[in-house]
């Protein structure tokens, strides 16, 4: 399967693994950075999803994401990500992927408009009513260190379904990012969805990444 994600703003804060050990599935544990493991808030535009080969699925292969993410590495030491919620506003494409990948999908109304090099992503959960802004103006091109390297340098997801915890794998160029500043934030009622108790502080890092295209390749256990 392959994909496009585009105009991507990265938001995370640091947290203590122990305060996130019961979010991992079996087999996994959080993947820390100078001893502390990150949530990201991660809302962007999922383009030109389809097969291998041939143009993407119409309508269904484009939409809005925005996910709620942990950084995981399994017992044979490969790193990725772990959901909490994928919140996306084509129904269809929701209730295909929580059949058969059990990833947390949710349906949400959505909207992202661009002014320039600033964006605002909204997202209202239609079951739970949590609702989630953000906006950010896109800044100069950033020289990624050991934490952009940590926190984008994934390369598979960590998903327990049907019994099994699974590592599905993908492939996609290094992320170009930018510095990003945040003209609105209000995230409490997302990360409150899925459990998580909001920071009482600014986020501890904010990028932009105007995309990259992406392909998964088939589910493997760890």
């Amino acid at each position: 399967m392959r994909q496009r994600w585009l105009e991507l703003t990265f938001v995370h804060w640091a947290f203590d693994p122990k305060d996130l050990l019961h979010f991992f599935p079996p087999g996994t544990r959080p993947d820390t950075f100078e001893g502390r493991t990150y949530v990201g808030l991660v809302p962007f535009r999922m383009v030109g999803t389809g097969l291998p080969y041939g143009p993407g699925v119409p309508y269904l292969g484009s939409f809005l994401e925005t996910n709620i993410r942990l950084y995981s590495v399994d017992e044979t030491g490969r790193r990725g990500v772990v959901f909490l919620s994928l919140d996306a506003n084509r129904l269809a494409v929701v209730a295909a992927a929580r059949a058969v990948f059990g990833l947390p999908y949710r349906w949400a109304r959505m909207s992202h408009e661009r002014n320039g090099n600033h964006h605002t992503y909204t997202s209202t959960v239609r079951r739970s009513g949590a609702q989630s802004l953000v906006g950010v103006q896109m800044g100069e091109r950033l020289a990624p260190g050991p934490l952009e390297d940590f926190l984008t340098a994934r390369w598979g997801l960590h998903v327990h379904h049907a019994g099994r915890t699974w590592y599905l794998p993908n492939i996609h160029p290094p992320w170009i990012l930018h510095t990003a500043t945040l003209t609105a934030l209000d995230a409490d009622g997302l990360l409150k969805s899925v459990g998580l108790t909001p920071p009482d502080r600014a986020p501890d890092h904010v990028a932009f990444s105007a995309g990259v295209p992406a392909e998964f390749a088939v589910p493997l256990r760890p």
